[in-house]
């Protein structure tokens, strides 16, 4: 006859001590913790509301690890602030930087850490073409809706122009001086490489030219060229006569929107280079690297003339019965396009 075998005090009959049960549940409840946890840090985030492709989000600089994780919090792009803390802590925290972040719809919280790790911050520019005047570049500064404060007018000349990354919250007034710095680098290493004799007296004079030459040609290739002609002329004591100062004189750099009159080139300004002697007194806009580069070391030629010559260049010549010539040519192109105008209407 067969007996049930005896079992122990406190025994469920199936292999488990109450203890047993206790830690069973207590590492089924670590493991789906852990797996919740690993959901709410490598798994999908809040949706950005209304259907936006990312949130913006601005981490100040000295926040601290809390201070990130309550920031995305309120932002609604993490779910659970305690898991970015221990995540962030876990991944290295302390390498997180400030600065503004678009956090795209859904992303992770592991993803946002690699995001803040790396400084993927948003990145806003200001645009300072070639031969701006000083008045559009403040203007364009000061319309920049990501900068704080007001930027005064700088004088003529004096800003490099380029593409400058700035941070939403930076001081515009801070941006110009940044332009300005720029500038008197560039300008100190090309003066003090400059070719000699040139008919320039000062790194001011050098860029008054510059920003003549900068307004007299849209063709790259074709700067260095012109700034020899204007320092051939200055060592020979010719007059500029440069229309782009005379417009200077007129409206300060702002476009005329036609040809300058017969009056306008009789009026005696400071600014009419086909009135006075030498350079204008300032420079009649902001001119770029290249420019500066070409009044600073333009090639050697015997050319004092440059006409337009019908295909958005100059022709150039050194002798001015050539020069007439290249005028005379120009004008011939300048009445069949006038004639073509008036026969197309």
């Amino acid at each position: 006859m067969s007996r049930s075998p005896r079992r122990r005090p406190g025994s469920t009959g199936y292999g488990l001590t109450g203890r047993g049960t206790f830690s069973g549940l207590v590492l089924i409840a670590a493991v789906l913790a852990a797996g919740l946890f690993g959901v709410l840090y490598a798994g999908p985030g809040p949706k950005a509301e209304q259907g936006a492709p990312a949130t913006t989000v601005i981490l100040n600089r000295g926040a601290g690890l809390t201070g990130i994780g309550k920031a995305l919090k309120a932002a609604h792009v993490i779910r659970s602030e305690t898991v970015f803390l221990v995540m962030g802590k876990l991944t290295g925290g302390a390498s997180l930087k400030a600065g503004e972040y678009a956090i795209q719809s859904g992303e992770s919280v592991a993803a946002i850490i690699a995001d803040l790790k790396a400084g993927r911050v948003v990145r806003h520019f200001v645009t300072v073409p070639e031969g701006w005047t000083s008045q559009m570049a403040a203007d364009a500064v000061n319309a920049s809706p990501v900068l704080t404060g007001f930027a005064p007018t700088p004088p003529e000349g004096a800003l490099l122009p380029e593409t400058y990354e700035v941070r939403r919250g930076d001081n515009r007034a801070q941006v110009i001086d940044r332009m300005k710095a720029a500038e008197d680098q560039l300008l100190d290493r090309l003066w003090a490489a400059r070719k000699p004799e040139l008919p320039l007296a000062s790194p001011a004079d050098a860029v008054t030219l510059a920003s003549i030459v900068e307004k007299e040609t849209g063709v790259p290739a074709e700067r260095p060229r012109i700034a020899a002609v204007f320092e051939n002329r200055l060592k020979a004591g010719m007059r500029l006569e440069s229309d782009p100062t005379v417009i200077y004189g007129v409206s300060k750099g702002a476009p005329l929107g036609r040809g300058l009159t017969v009056s306008e080139l009789a009026a005696q300004t400071p600014y009419n280079t086909y009135k006075i002697a030498g350079l204008p007194p300032t420079p009649i806009a902001n001119p770029g690297r290249a420019a500066l580069e070409a009044v600073l070391n333009p090639p050697a030629t015997h050319d004092l003339y440059f006409v337009a010559n019908g295909t958005g260049g100059h022709a150039f010549a050194g002798a001015y019965a050539d020069h007439q010539k290249n005028v005379a040519r120009w004008r011939e192109i300048e009445h069949a396009r006038a004639a073509a105008g008036a026969s197309a209407k």
